[in-house]
């Protein structure tokens, strides 16, 4: 799922306090020949509110069942975001389908501000200071996604420095 990023630590949810937060929950509907056929689509966020975050969807004719299938898609699907000080190493944008993130870091005792699905995921992550822009779509579905991918480019200084074969001092002051 994640293989179109660079530096993504996938990690095994063994050993790890996660909490799940319901993003929403779908009424779907099918019409068939003998009239609609009704069913539910849950997407779920999981993280353990210090780095480590997941999302997933479950569907089933049952919104109990939709919900604790997503769970365990999510489950399925973590990987660790790197953090600094309770907020994010740089700015980042995200997209996915017409949803379109802006994360941007804050200084401490900002709170989270951002919309629905983006808060939801940032939360989960263990972010306590940010700004977020959601543009375009605002698809739950979608924006959860494009949050992910803004927070999947996140590179921390470590990770820049290691990857340019320079020390952090050279880093910051050239």
């Amino acid at each position: 799922m994640y293989q179109n990023y660079k530096n993504v630590e996938i990690v095994k949810p063994g050993g790890l306090d996660l909490k799940d937060r319901l993003v929403g929950v779908q009424r779907v509907t099918k019409v068939t020949k003998g009239g609609r056929a009704f069913g539910f689509s849950a997407i779920v966020v999981v993280g353990d509110e210090n780095g480590v975050v997941g999302q997933g969807l479950g569907k089933s004719k049952e919104v109990a069942d939709a919900i604790s299938k997503a769970v365990e898609d999510a489950k399925k699907n973590l990987v660790r975001i790197p953090l600094h000080k309770g907020t994010l190493p740089h700015e980042q944008k995200g997209k996915y389908g017409g949803a379109r993130v802006l994360l941007i870091p804050a200084s401490p005792g900002t709170g989270v501000i951002a919309g629905g699905p983006a808060r939801v995921v940032l939360e989960s992550v263990g972010v306590h200071d940010v700004l977020s822009k959601n543009q375009g779509s605002n698809n739950p579905h979608n924006v959860v996604k494009a949050t992910f991918d803004a927070l999947l480019q996140l590179r921390s200084a470590e990770t820049v420095a290691k990857q340019r074969g320079i020390t952090l001092d050279k880093l910051f002051n050239g």
